[in-house]
């Protein structure tokens, strides 16, 4: 007799289902928004739920509407952004904001270069939102909507009104998606500069603060870069469609800059490539020499701005673009950049010799230390390659940030690239703890011997002639830069212990002396792991300060297990899943406006023993277990 009871894999009629537009971007928000995060890196959802919403008013300004945008995001974290462009046509406010495909921007006469083409910013923000609410002001009228998670809730009528024309939206992302999530002002902040340097003259107004640009690119570079480093003032060129600024500093590696359409492209893309191709050519044909191109391109400090029709990017998060046309039916983006190079860079070195002085003087630098360490990087890189074959100290993962996108699927194995990670631990035990529970497709750990030397003051030779920085160095792919990096986060997996901090502090040296580029562009972080598990036969609670341990403690009551963890491999594999995984607590690594990389260097790891002394001792802080008994109330 035929079995009548349906098989778990029968694939029929009731196997295909129609999604709303707000059930699909719930289902798959990092389709939409990129990974979700706790807001602990730039590149999280919240900031981009905010992105998404001022690259709106950013386009009504743009195409010549509304001067000022205002900005109020609470403790909350809910967000009041409000612009004075044209406002949405008042019979359309919902259908903009609740019906993908739906928008003015598939009209290129209404909007010639805008950032969002594919009428979904808005709507993501709207599902991915516990409560959102949009106001349209025009003409003397005014009409909003409010919705929860995508779904209408309240639609109001047409009323008159006397305020300024443009669009207020509020919202506050939904806590269901984004777990524990907490906005940091800094990320917000650089957001907030991007926007103004790539429309000189508008004023962003944020939480009482304003953000203002007259000189464009030309003050990114000023606020980016360390002046009393550069060795010649900054280049600021300007033409149709394109804007270009560049210097050359002391550093190590490139540092470019790259926005298409007032988008901020962080990892690049044709328009990036086209300019590094482009300056090579244009400096070899000045000084008449085939300079090397790592020698022409080191330590530059740059930032490129272009304007394009009909932008192609290679997610909806648009951190990379993809198409080479500047115009449909137009010149490429390559060909575009290389035109504008030979004319505008080269006239500009003509014009001032004494500059172009000391960019060849600066080249010619990069050309020596080249030379210099080509012995020993080829016995190095020897060594390395044949290391790796047995290569004890790397944990490797399957998915790599420098991977090729595949022709299907492209928006979730980008997720899945954005998500890859390199921990660097201390030694076997705490490395044996995270191997044994990490993600193998995008999760990997290299292992340090012990405490890595202190290499401060020291040249890129020692990266070399140290086998566990050459190694490391050859794992993450940097040693040409930063084009081909094989994980997008790098986490420092230390013991919260002094010799856990200090090798922390060795390592962030590493970083900021030979690849600042990693620390800038916030691949850098600091995972956050338990000191405390408070627990009793019922429930365990896990605190990462003394705050969270007495809270933990009132709520169990009397004689709850305490046990401090001072070392990674003290906790348990099963246990350290936990903290791994979604809901991992990293804290990035940054550099604070006006930060110089080499007095950081100087005064943490240099030999200013009184200063850092009497700096130590004026901010020491002691914090004392209380082994009194909690009373609860």
């Amino acid at each position: 007799m035929a079995n009548s009871k349906p098989q778990i894999f029968d694939y029929n009629e009731d196997s295909i289902k129609t999604l709303d537009w707000q059930e699909h971007i719930r289902l798959r928000p990092g389709m939409y928004i990129g990974k979700l995060g706790d807001g602990s890196s730039e590149d999280d959802g919240i900031y981009v739920l905010i992105k998404e919403v001022i690259d709106n008013c950013i386009d009504e300004h743009t195409m010549g509407h509304g001067k000022h945008v205002d900005i109020v995001l609470d403790k909350d974290g809910k967000a009041t952004i409000r612009d004075y462009g044209r406002g949405i046509p008042l019979g359309k406010v919902v259908d903009v904001v609740s019906k993908i495909n739906t928008g003015a921007k598939y009209d290129s006469k209404a909007f010639q270069k805008s950032v969002g083409l594919n009428g979904v910013g808005t709507k993501a923000v709207n599902a991915l939102s516990s409560y959102f609410k949009v106001t349209a002001y025009r003409e003397g009228k005014a009409k909003s909507a409010e919705f929860a998670r995508g779904i209408l809730i309240k639609e109001s009528k047409e009323q008159p009104t006397n305020q300024e024309n443009g669009t207020e939206v509020t919202f506050l992302p939904d806590e269901a998606v984004f777990k524990n999530y907490k906005h940091r002002p800094d990320f917000i902040e650089n957001q907030l500069w991007n926007y103004c340097y790539l429309n000189a003259g508008l004023v962003i107004n944020f939480n009482g603060k304003r953000f203002v640009s007259k000189n464009g690119l030309f003050d990114l570079l000023q606020r980016k870069a360390n002046a009393d480093e550069l060795r010649y003032p900054i280049v600021h060129i300007k033409g149709e469609d394109v804007e270009l600024a560049f210097s050359h500093n002391n550093d190590y590696g490139e540092d470019i800059y790259s926005f298409v359409n007032g988008q901020y492209t962080t990892q690049g893309g044709t328009h990036q490539q086209a300019f590094r191709e482009a300056f090579v050519k244009t400096i070899r044909d000045f000084y008449k020499k085939d300079y090397e191109t790592s020698d022409i391109r080191q330590s530059i400090v740059a930032a490129i701005s272009v304007r394009v029709q009909e932008p192609v990017f290679e997610s909806q998060t648009k951190t990379k673009l993809g198409s080479s046309n500047v115009f449909e039916g137009g010149p490429t983006i390559k060909n575009f950049m290389a035109d504008f190079l030979a004319k505008e860079l080269d006239n500009f070195l003509h014009k001032n010799p004494t500059l172009a002085d000391a960019l060849k003087k600066r080249i010619e630098q990069s050309e020596r230390e080249r030379k210099e360490l080509q012995g020993i990087k080829k016995l190095a890189n020897d060594r390395a390659k044949k290391a790796a074959l047995n290569n004890k100290k790397l944990r490797d993962c399957n998915t790599h940030f420098n991977d090729t996108l595949p022709a299907k699927n492209r928006e979730e194995y980008q997720l899945r690239m954005n998500s890859t990670t390199l921990f660097i631990t201390e030694g076997d035990s705490a490395s044996g703890s995270i191997t044994k529970t990490r993600n193998v497709d995008h999760q990997a750990v290299f292992s340090l011997r012990g405490k890595p030397l202190n290499c401060f003051g020291l040249t890129k030779k020692v990266v070399y002639e140290n086998e566990e920085f050459n190694l490391l160095q050859h794992a993450l792919n940097i040693e040409d830069g930063l084009d081909d990096l094989r994980y997008n986060r790098i986490i420092l997996a230390t013991d919260a212990d002094v010799d856990g901090m200090h090798i922390r502090l060795l390592m962030m040296t590493f970083f900021l002396q030979f690849f600042p580029d990693l620390v800038k562009r916030g691949h850098l972080y600091i995972l956050e792991t338990p000191l405390f598990r408070v627990r009793n036969k019922q429930q365990t609670f896990y605190c990462y300060d003394e705050t969270e341990k007495q809270e933990a403690m009132r709520k169990l009551g009397k004689n709850p297990e305490i046990t401090r963890f001072k070392g990674l491999g003290e906790i348990s594999p099963g246990e350290f899943g936990a903290f791994i995984g979604d809901d991992i607590k990293l804290q990035p690594v940054l550099l604070e406006q006006g930060d110089h990389i080499q007095q950081l260097l100087d005064y943490y790891m240099g030999k200013n023993t009184q200063q850092r002394q009497e700096f130590i001792i004026g901010n020491l802080r002691v914090e004392v277990d209380l082994i009194e008994e909690v009373s609860v109330n």
